[in-house]
Parts: structure tokens; C-alpha cells; sequence
């Protein structure tokens, strides 16, 4: 699902972004097919302040979809907060509360202060294959439970609907119980509830890892030949994508 491969999509992010990319894992390249992975889109304030997160491929119209929102909700915070920092932080949070709460119906109380991790030899760092420590492991806010502004149709409607989006799994309360399932998506807002502003270096691996379950390596991608006519290929040897051809 090249999301980007649309023109109405590409004209959006055209306007309104400068777009880059970051290979935060490895896969395997196998005859001219990628085996494994994982993407996940940031839009970002210039500083590189995370705004808004897609966790995982998805169609044009998803993409679209969320780009837009991002885009309202930044424009909409840069009025209300009169131009301030912190207060603008608070309410990009407080919308992916409320994101959360209109797709899936579950209520979380978005995070006013910024997380303060530990340093890098706790237990809480994601970590590449060496050890070396990458990225802080960030916790989402504790789900309330479903909105009780809702009534159960209404509850059980987008309950539905989410259960059927990528990644959709149970997740519990502040409480231990089981309160409803959340996606990718939702558990993505549901972040972002909490870490919205924060450095796109603290977010991504708690997206990649935590989210998507994909593992954060700075290893290069491994390429199996297609070519059986060379030595290597013969015996379906890897190479690294640093190899000389």
C-alpha cells in the first residue's frame, strides 16, 4: 500500500511538508522482494518535534486522511494557544485524546508533563543487537475506559469498526481489565496523548518497537543474489547491502 504513489496525496505533502526518510530497521531482499520490515510515518514541527504519527502501511485515503488531521490540529492549536510553546504541547496532546476517544470510543487523560526517561543502562531503553541503547522505552497514559458520554450501541459500533484495523488487540485499564481493543492507529494516538512534542529521536522507537513489534537495528539490509550464475548465488548466500556487486 504505497500511500505516497497517489497524486492527491503527494500533492498534499507537497504543500505542506518537506518529506525525508530513516531506515530504523532491517530486512531481507530476496530476488527483488522485501521480506520483513515495517514503516511508520512522523509529521513533524521544523525542530523535529513529533506532531502526529501513522503506525504501519496503509491506503491513500487512511494517509490522507491523517495528514489533513494533523494539519487542522496544528493550525487549530497555533490560535488557541496564542503562539506558546507549552500550551500548544498541551493541546496537540489533548486532540489525540480526543482522536482516540472519537475513533475507538476509549478515554485516556492526555499527559500535561514531558516524560523524563532513564538514562541509558535502565531496563527501559530499546536497544540494537549490539546493546548499544537507541531510544528510551516511552509509556502511553493509562486508558480510562470506554467514554461514558457514550451509550453501549454506540461503544460497541466503534469497537467494531477498530477491531478490524491493523494490529487491533485487547488492551486493559488503569485498573488490569480488559476495557476494549485498539489498532496501530489507536495505539499510536493514544501515545501521542502523552508524548506529543517530544523529539522525534525519543518517539520512534517506542512506535517501532512498542506498536509495530519490529526491532530497531542499525544493521544494513541483507540482499540474497538473484544472480545463480555467481558463486554466492548458489548458495543463497546473504549480502549486505554494503557488499561490493
Amino acid at each position: 500500500m504505497n500511500a505516497l504513489a497517489s497524486p492527491e496525496v503527494g500533492k498534499f505533502v507537497d504543500e505542506h511538508f518537506v518529506a525525508a526518510f530513516q531506515k530504523v530497521g532491517t530486512f531481507v531482499v530476496n530476488n527483488g522482494q522485501k521480506q520483513g520490515g515495517n514503516v511508520a510515518t512522523y509529521f513533524c514541527a521544523p525542530d523535529g518535534r513529533v506532531l502526529h504519527v501513522v503506525a504501519g502501511p496503509v491506503d491513500a485515503s487512511t494517509f490522507l486522511r491523517e495528514a489533513q488531521w494533523v494539519v487542522r490540529s496544528a493550525e487549530k492549536a497555533i490560535d488557541e494557544s496564542q503562539k506558546t510553546g507549552k500550551q500548544f504541547k498541551v493541546l496537540m496532546r489533548e486532540y489525540h485524546a480526543a482522536k482516540l476517544r472519537e475513533e475507538s470510543g476509549l478515554s485516556v487523560e492526555p499527559v500535561t508533563f514531558d516524560y523524563v526517561p532513564p538514562d541509558d543502562s535502565s531496563a527501559l531503553t530499546y536497544r540494537d543487537p549490539t546493546g548499544r541503547p537507541l531510544a528510551p522505552v516511552l509509556p502511553p497514559p493509562p486508558v480510562e475506559g470506554p467514554d461514558v458520554t457514550l451509550g453501549a450501541r454506540e461503544f460497541d459500533a466503534r469497537q467494531a469498526n477498530v477491531a478490524k484495523a491493523p494490529g487491533a488487540a485487547m488492551v486493559l485499564d488503569k485498573a488490569g481489565r480488559r476495557c476494549g481493543v485498539l489498532g496501530n492507529q489507536g495505539r499510536a494516538d493514544m501515545l501521542m496523548a502523552a508524548h506529543a512534542m517530544q523529539p522525534i529521536e525519543k518517539v520512534y522507537g517506542s512506535v517501532f518497537e512498542g506498536i509495530l513489534g519490529e526491532k530497531v537495528s542499525t544493521q544494513p539490509v541483507q540482499v540474497i543474489t538473484p544472480f545463480s550464475w555467481r558463486p554466492e548465488g548458489k548458495r543463497g548466500t546473504l549480502l549486505n547491502s554494503k557488499s561490493p556487486r
